[in-house]
């Protein structure tokens, strides 16, 4: 072969393999996507989305500024490529609560795998569905903002949710998802407006991120295996909570839970287990509390294994929920209530292996209290309020 036919060769191998890696990019508003808000774009982020999923290679889904109206939205993989980018730079807006209707979620993505999710506002305008629920009208259900049903290697980044309908970000059957970054905000009387809902996955990793809402900025819940949570602000709300667990006979135990250098400022919890007071197969065990700080926060530190709203189905009853080797390192600050630390727990399955490494916990600038009820465990270091282990 002569040189300039080799020469040609490689050059149109080389011509293949760049087009071969490059990224598709597509931007929403070539699809008929408005930014004035009131129009609707849900036919042309689903377009968008359908033909970014058909591709094999890198896919990039720009959404410019501006304000797009969807209403409600399931982006259904498996994708032909494992690496599909939504990079937002505008908002994305609800109708009101009467059109999404019954619907269980507002944004909804399904068995995507290598997705990822920059910046962007999601504005749900939740405050007319507070209404209906106030005023003890006929309402719908509610609708979470965004949700992760049966995903892999999910990334989201600096992404901002605000005035949901019930809880802001759900993540179920998921494996391998990290969330950087995030803003989450609703009033602190907004009801059921969780933060961040885990459930069933595994490798599940949340920093950098702050939560201010009208329930848990992080709830936990059964199945739950190597979550991460760190570097991040939680209050108003109800802190960081395992549960609510034990509701049902048959559930899957949560496992391998690290919660770090986390600031809980004005929330009604920090850091909370809570159990139904009734039988169950479940467990929590390899918690760890690290480096937390308590600004003000109504109970800091709370186990409590007799919880019965509304006294149904469960007074006189005790958690079958095994609870054990749940540790608190160095956690410091302020109580608003003299109880700093309470570990109500079950009498027929007594929480096993509780440690308190330097907990130093104060109420009104004077020692606090504690107060446990069928927990063994032990303590070393400083521990403010004396310990009742």
């Amino acid at each position: 072969m002569e040189n300039s036919q080799i020469t040609l060769v490689i050059f149109l191998l080389f011509g293949f393999l760049v087009s071969a890696n490059a990224v598709y990019n597509i931007n929403v508003v070539n699809y008929g996507a408005k930014t004035d808000g009131r129009t609707d774009s849900t036919k042309a982020f689903l377009t968008a989305w359908n033909l970014a999923c058909s591709k094999t290679q890198s896919v990039k889904i720009y959404v410019p500024n501006g304000r797009y109206l969807l209403k409600q939205i399931t982006f259904k993989g498996p994708c032909r490529n494992n690496a599909t980018s939504f990079k937002i730079d505008g908002t994305l807006v609800a109708p009101s609560y009467t059109v999404l209707g019954n619907a269980p979620n507002w944004i909804f993505f399904y068995k995507v795998t290598g997705l990822s999710i920059s910046g962007g506002t999601l504005d749900a305008q939740g405050a007319s569905f507070w209404a209906c629920r106030k005023a003890g009208k006929s309402c719908p259900p509610g609708a979470r903002s965004l949700s992760f049903n049966f995903g892999t290697k999910i990334t989201v980044k600096g992404l901002t949710s605000i005035n949901s309908q019930v809880t802001h970000i759900t993540i179920n059957n998921c494996n391998n998802l990290l969330m950087q970054g995030l803003k989450i905000v609703a009033p602190d009387d907004s009801p059921n407006t969780d933060g961040i809902h885990v459930q069933l996955s595994t490798g599940v990793t949340i920093t950098g991120t702050t939560i201010k809402t009208g329930d848990d900025c992080v709830s936990i819940g059964p199945g739950t295996r190597n979550l991460w949570i760190e570097a991040s602000n939680c209050g108003p709300g109800h802190g960081i909570s395992i549960g609510s667990l034990g509701k049902a006979l048959i559930e899957r135990g949560v496992q391998n839970v690290t919660v770090k250098n986390v600031v809980f400022t004005g929330s009604d919890n920090g850091l909370r287990i809570k159990c139904w007071a009734r039988p169950s197969n479940g467990f929590v065990t390899g918690v760890l509390y690290q480096d937390i700080i308590m600004r003000n926060v109504r109970y800091p530190i709370i186990i409590d294994q007799h919880y019965c709203p509304g006294n149904k189905n469960c007074p006189r009853q005790e958690s079958g929920i095994k609870i054990s080797q749940v540790t608190y390192r160095n956690i410091q600050g302020s109580s608003a209530t003299p109880v700093a630390m309470k570990f109500d727990c079950s009498r027929t399955n007594p929480c096993k292996g509780i440690r308190l490494h330097t907990v130093k916990l104060t109420y009104q600038n004077i020692a606090a209290k504690s107060t446990c009820l069928n927990a063994d465990g032990a303590s070393t270091g400083l521990i403010l309020p004396e310990s009742c282990l």
